[in-house]
């Protein structure tokens, strides 16, 4: 049996509610795109350049800009998380 379209449709409110809409996400999400500005203004990344901020040690909420460095998307999203 196959789905219609309607069957598949997502619904962004919803998953906002109850996962992009939480406070610690938000403020998650507010870090990383803290991170990117930093690392656009030292120079290590530019705008619109296609690439990741890659957190060095792995820890998202160091924004240090030693611990920043420009990766490709498929790079950093296809590294293994546990060190």
């Amino acid at each position: 049996m196959m789905l219609t379209f309607e069957a598949w449709k997502r619904n962004y409110r919803d998953e906002y509610d109850k996962y992009q809409g939480r406070p610690e996400q938000i403020l998650r999400r507010a870090g990383r795109v803290q991170s990117r500005r930093d690392a656009i203004k030292a120079g290590k990344a530019s705008f619109g350049d296609g690439k990741d901020i890659h957190h060095k040690d792995g820890n998202p909420r160091n924004m240090k800009l030693s611990n920043l460095k420009s990766m490709d998307k498929s790079k950093n999203r296809s590294r293994k998380l546990d060190k």
